[in-house]
């Protein structure tokens, strides 16, 4: 994808909303707070048995999940949530390497298996790549099992290079500096994000009352 189109195309997502199956409300993408360490450990509980072995490379245990989630949110990492009706379904996981003012940083997907194959993934693609590339971030690397076929569909849309080995791909994603336009793209999403989580917990509010 050119930097022009990559430019529009974060532009029409700056609102927040992203796809969602057809059956189901359509969601809401904002970064996750500090606080939030509770949302992110049930959001990989919940994955599936396949679906967790591709996000952390092998299967993994209760314990680990538990150790992993309370210490993932941290002021040097940038979280990005797919939330529908208050609960997060799809996390995308960008943790720079070293610091401070790192040039490179890694990144981690998670899609809940009933939000898979409808957008979610890219669309949390497109929002991580505005964030790093306003965080001075020139370079995302991204590792995933050899039969995540979806994850390495999504890299290659985002013009990352895949080196494949035996047991697992690594992709390299070399982002543009940033802009005016890009900074203010990423404010205007997470402005409306804020907006939308309230209102969210307003209308929740409502229906319990």
């Amino acid at each position: 994808m050119s930097d022009s189109n990559r430019n529009r195309t974060l532009f029409a997502n700056a609102g927040g909303h992203a796809a969602a199956p057809a059956d189901h409300p359509s969601g809401t993408i904002r970064k996750l707070w500090l606080g939030e360490s509770a949302a992110l450990r049930e959001h990989l509980l919940r994955l599936d048995p396949e679906s967790r072995r591709y996000r952390f490379g092998s299967a993994v245990n209760t314990y680990f999940i538990d150790q992993y989630a309370s210490r993932a949110l941290t002021p040097d990492t940038v979280v990005h949530g797919y939330f529908v009706d208050g609960v997060l379904r799809a996390v995308a996981e960008l943790r720079p390497y070293g610091k401070p003012f790192a040039r490179e940083a890694e990144a981690a997907f998670s899609v809940e298996r009933e939000w898979q194959s409808h957008g979610v993934g890219n669309d949390l693609m497109e929002r991580m790549i505005l964030a790093a590339r306003n965080c001075g971030i020139r370079a995302i690397h991204l590792n995933c099992l050899t039969e995540n076929h979806r994850m390495q569909a999504i890299a290659r849309k985002h013009d990352a290079h895949l080196h494949f080995h035996a047991d697992d791909v690594v992709g390299e994603l070399v982002n543009p500096g940033a802009t005016p336009l890009s900074v203010v793209r990423e404010f205007i999403a997470d402005g409306h994000g804020i907006a939308n989580a309230i209102l969210d917990l307003q209308s929740r509010m409502l229906r319990a009352a």
